[in-house]
């Protein structure tokens, strides 16, 4: 192999001494990435960088990297310009050299010939190769550049191919005279790059150096590769429709962070979003549907000609254009195609693909959608068949991703019990039952998707059945446990568990937090995920594909809505998703983040502070309440104060749990030194008689109901105690006989999720906790437990004044849901999250 180097300097494979084997890392306060590399040492000294740097690679694909990482920072508004220059060379590997010079300068011209141009080491210079297509003749032109400032001694930036290393590993080597980046192709080198821009400052023009026009990259040698191939998020742009600008703003954080893998959810009940040119009325009606202003879950169905104002779609080339700003930065975007439920945006379009039993009007849901959900594609109708593999032609053919997910998860079916044409399916095709149906509408699907060479992907509850041939799952009921079914049967998988990785949940304590619904995942927890269990049967590790971080877009109206519930939560995805099992540094990872949180502000994006927030926990104790406080965050102290006013950085340090014994306005916040981070947490506690009390009852989380504290419109806040589809009761002590002349109970009403007061509440007194007499009672109506909106009731029985020591509560649920209710016969909740007792 001929290889002709035309930048001064030897570009040598290297193995820095001490870490060949991967997994050595020397923690480094100036080295602070994102994920974290797998092997770093930190070398003392810096190299500066300047817009002339040169840059020296081994052939196209390494300078086509190059130019996309100076594109990056061009559009991060840097000065930077690039010249590529490419110059022919023999042999298989590297194929050409080209040398970037940023930006070019004035220099002198000289005709090349077949003797070597010298260099002289001492004069810092820069070549350029070009080609001169004159009609007259054809020259290759070489530039050199001197360049006399001792300020601007020109460094080397070299990219070597390195077999040893895998596809996306890098190894990188800065020091005060070069910066060398190693890798095996592509991705490997785009990481390296990625690495560099986050040792960079986040705002070039700002905290460039005034002497050297520059940037001291600190010396650290570092040798880094993914522990997961897929590295995802996921993106529900059908239940709000995401602009492409921030789409691709996502792409940039994504590839920052090493991500590789974003999964469009394209297609829901809520909104068609790609055109299809062959089915235009998919976009023309399915993509939009009526304006609802109360949250997700209570919106009501549309009705036959309501206006459908709200939504969007993106056209084939707008896709095309993110697909290929997607790719240039080593991000595969995989389509979804829901089927056959989640489809009444499609329906909705073109009706006849539901269920001939289906009589009801279809539109495009703007909630939950209720009984509509249910309707579903007939499995029964061939013409749906050939609906899906039409509208799959157009979407394999946009996207060049290997694989396409077609959905499969929550498919109700009621229809398809009903329905002559799905029966006569089941018997035809000698099934069991609807679950094999569906079973056989995946498969047929998924067959037609291989024979045009592409890998089916979908939910786990493809695992209810005979899994399509080939399949990729998706594990996320739970905590993924439904895919290692698919696991014992050979099948590939990929994990996004509900409990952790659904990025739709609350990120914080909820007092602080946007409505959203379920409990939480915070960054925290995500950080701590660990997808590998110990208890796994052996193989199961190596079908773990990666994992998958699945933003669902039900409580999101804008963009920074999006970007509050992805960031920061999505660095600790990828940390998880790149470094080993068991390098986890909480204390480290925060330090490393809030680096590269600079970057997300640098880049206009709202990110959650929630990590900043105090969670609380006020429970009975020997007569008194126990306050315990907390922060995700140790390196931040509390402070607080009892008397109502602001914390400052001055107020009383929180370190063991207090003890209140009476009537009390709480405050606290996050300090680090005078400056406070947090939000202040508020905490009015009031004491009745019941105030302290030990509650008993088959709910153990009866014991928040005389702690003093009421709670917010959120059922998951964690002051509320709840009893779903059922009947309830408990007992409150209160330690001596007391005078009892009213009795209240804190209750919740939340239409859209299905919370509502009870339909009685019933009390008795006891002085020995045995025998008990009824002291009161009250009935509520059904107009009055399912009202619309979300607020808190109060339900107040007045007592004939008597005394006794231990009170007894009963309720009763009050029922399933009406039929005008979003959630239409399905069971309730009922929550109180105080007991008062006057």
């Amino acid at each position: 192999m001929n290889i002709q180097k035309i930048v001064l300097g030897i570009c040598l494979c290297f193995v820095t001494p001490g870490y060949a084997q991967l997994g050595v890392i020397a923690q480094s306060k100036r080295i602070q990435v994102v994920p974290q590399p797998v092997a770093q040492v930190d070398r003392p000294g810096t190299f500066m960088l300047i817009p002339a740097t040169p840059w020296q690679v081994e052939n196209d694909e390494q300078a086509e990297v190059v130019k996309r990482f100076v594109q990056q920072l061009q559009e991060e508004g840097s000065v930077w310009k690039i010249e590529v220059i490419r110059k022919e060379s023999s042999g298989t590997r590297p194929a050409s050299t080209t040398t970037m010079a940023l930006p070019a300068a004035a220099s002198a011209t000289l005709v090349s010939g077949t003797r070597p141009v010298a260099i002289q080491p001492s004069s810092p210079q820069v070549i350029s190769l070009t080609h001169c297509d004159s009609p007259a003749h054809s020259l290759q032109v070489i530039s050199l550049t001197h360049c006399d400032s001792p300020a601007h001694s020109l460094q080397v930036i070299s990219l070597n191919h390195c077999d040893s290393l895998t596809y996306e590993g890098y190894r990188l080597r800065i020091t005060p005279d070069s910066l060398q980046i190693q890798a095996s192709g592509k991705a490997g080198f785009y990481y390296a790059l990625q690495t560099i821009r986050q040792l960079l400052p986040p705002d070039l023009r700002k905290d460039m150096n005034n002497q050297t026009q520059g940037w001291e990259l600190p010396c650290v040698e570092i040798t880094d590769q993914p522990r997961f191939g897929y590295r995802g998020l996921m993106l529900d742009v059908s239940r709000y429709f995401i602009p492409k600008a921030t789409l691709l703003r996502t792409i940039d954080c994504m590839a920052l962070l090493k991500l590789n893998k974003l999964h469009l959810h394209l297609v829901d009940d809520n909104g068609w979003r790609l055109e299809i040119k062959r089915y235009p009325r998919l976009t023309q009606v399915g993509a939009w549907r009526v304006k609802r202003d109360e949250p997700f879950p209570a919106r009501k169905n549309p009705l036959p000609g309501e206006q459908t104002t709200e939504g969007g779609f993106y056209t084939q080339q707008e896709m095309k254009e993110i697909i290929d700003y997607a790719e240039s930065r080593q991000i595969e975007i995989i389509p979804e195609i829901e089927m056959p439920a989640h489809t009444n945006s499609s329906l909705a379009a073109y009706p006849e693909l539901a269920c001939p039993v289906v009589k009801s009007f279809i539109g495009v849901i703007p909630g939950l959608g209720g009984k509509n959900a249910e309707i579903i594609y007939c499995a029964g109708n061939d013409s749906v068949f050939s609906f899906i593999e039409n509208v799959l032609d157009e979407v394999m053919a946009l996207f060049p991703s290997r694989y396409v997910h077609l959905g499969g998860d929550e498919a109700a079916k009621t229809h398809w019990k009903n329905c002559p044409l799905c029966q006569l399916r089941i018997h035809t095709e000698n099934l069991a039952n609807e679950e094999e149906l569906q079973g056989y509408f995946m498969e047929r699907v998924s067959r037609y998707v291989r024979s045009k060479g592409k890998t089916v992907m979908g939910w786990d509850e493809l695992t209810n059945s005979k899994l399509p041939e080939g399949a990729v799952i998706y594990g996320w009921r739970g905590d993924g446990e439904a895919a290692l079914k698919a696991a014992e049967l050979g099948h590939p998988f990929i994990l996004t568990p509900a409990r952790t990785l659904y990025l739709i949940r609350y990120q914080g304590p909820q007092w602080f937090e946007p409505l959203t619904y379920f409990g939480n995942n915070t960054l925290k927890e995500v950080y701590q995920y660990e997808p590998v269990k110990d208890k796994w049967k052996p193989g199961y590790s190596q079908l773990l594909q990666g994992i998958q971080g699945s933003l669902w877009t039900e409580f999101c109206s804008t963009p920074q809505d999006v970007e509050y519930l992805i960031y920061p939560r999505l660095a600790a995805l990828a940390e998880v998703a790149w470094s080993e099992k068991g390098k986890k540094d909480w204390n480290g990872f925060l330090s490393r983040l809030d680096c590269f949180n600079r970057h997300l502000s640098h880049k206009g994006i709202d990110y959650a502070r929630s990590m900043y927030n105090i969670d609380h926990k006020v429970l009975p104790r020997n007569g008194e309440l126990e306050v315990s406080l907390s922060c995700i965050r140790p390196d931040l102290e509390i402070r607080y104060t009892t008397n109502g006013d602001a914390p400052d950085g001055r107020s009383a340090l929180y370190s063991t749990p207090l003890t209140i014994a009476g009537n009390c306005n709480l405050k606290a916040a996050t300090f680090n030194g005078s400056e406070q981070k947090g939000e202040v947490l508020t905490l009015p506690v009031h004491f009745n008689i019941a105030t302290a009390k030990p509650v008993t009852g088959e709910n153990i989380n009866t014991r928040l109901l005389t702690n003093g504290l009421r709670g917010s419109d959120r059922h998951t806040d964690g002051e509320w105690c709840g009893w779903y589809a059922q009947d309830g009761s408990f007992v409150a002590d209160l330690g001596e006989r007391q005078k009892i002349t009213r009795v209240s109970l804190g209750s919740l009403n939340n239409f859209g999720m299905g919370v509502h007061p009870p339909r009685y509440v019933k009390l008795y007194l006891s002085d020995n906790g045995q025998s008990y007499h009824q002291v009161a009672t009250i009935q509520r109506t059904q107009e009055q437990n399912f009202a619309e909106g979300t607020q808190a009731v109060d339900i107040h029985l007045d007592v004939h004044p008597q005394k006794g020591r231990f009170l007894k509560v009963e309720f009763g649920n009050p029922g399933k849901c009406p039929a005008n209710h979003v959630r239409a016969q399905q069971d309730t909740w009922v929550y109180f999250d105080e007991l008062i007792v006057e």
